[in-house]
């Protein structure tokens, strides 16, 4: 899987990324940018992104934490168990404000749309766990260039604050797609509830589903990974991705 290394200039300063592209193809294909989760960009979401790009995209896979210079990775297995690692990957979370996942999708658009591996101007986006947060508050926030927004097993998506995802639905222009875990505190019933009404009255074309795991069920080297889960999941994504950015 062709795979290129780059920085891309944000307002806030330089981010590393990946881009990934399919195998044996003439392109350009549609962009899509990968948000990963709590751990960060790690060797499972470049195999993750590589499988993605091998349906026909240019993945783009952004180190959210660029603010942080060269952090120390996440051992998935054991960071939430760890009340040391749990602090550090909480405190890392709360560095990505609306403001600043915002300004920097801009940017990754921006180098996308630069690419010869990429066409179009409007974008896939797609996240897991906090990256499904960030998805939907890209899809809201920058909806001239956001055709399409996934998040898997996200959590946040409805809160009481007033930057709260759900809020943002009347913005939207994308399709949505929501794929919840059933075993979630983070979204839960009652916040699918309030989304599908938001993205309802705001006529979002949109799909919640839940899955029948728990938080981090797509993601291989999380604790909850579940392979019927992650599978379907690929279905899901691909589908969307495939309506919503004809290749």
């Amino acid at each position: 899987m062709p795979k290129l290394t780059d920085t891309v200039t944000t307002p806030d300063g330089s981010c590393p990324v990946h881009l990934f592209s399919p195998d044996g193809a003439k392109g350009p294909w549609p962009g899509v940018v990968m948000y990963p989760d709590a751990g960060g960009v790690r060797e499972t979401f470049y195999q993750m992104a590589a499988q993605l790009a091998g349906n026909g995209y240019s993945v783009l896979l952004p180190d959210v934490y660029y603010r942080e210079g060269a952090w120390a990775a996440f051992d998935m297995a054991t960071a939430f168990g760890d009340a040391k690692e749990r602090a550090r990957i909480m405190f890392m979370i709360g560095t990505l404000t609306p403001d600043r996942v915002t300004r920097d999708a801009g940017a990754f658009f921006d180098w996308l749309a630069s690419r010869p591996e990429v066409r179009g101007q409007r974008f896939g986006v797609c996240g897991y766990c906090m990256g499904g947060r960030i998805s939907l508050v890209v899809a809201g926030r920058q909806p001239d260039r956001v055709a399409a927004a996934a998040s898997f097993h996200g959590g946040g998506l409805v809160t009481d604050s007033a930057d709260s995802p759900h809020l943002l639905a009347e913005r939207i222009r994308a399709t949505v797609y929501v794929g919840g875990a059933k075993n979630d505190p983070s979204f839960t019933a009652d916040h699918a509830e309030q989304l599908d009404k938001a993205l309802t009255a705001a006529s979002v074309e949109h799909t919640i589903e839940w899955y029948p795991g728990a938080h981090g069920f797509a993601v291989p080297d999380n604790p909850p990974y579940d392979q019927a889960c992650a599978e379907r999941h690929w279905a899901a994504m691909t589908d969307i991705f495939a309506s919503a950015l004809p290749r």
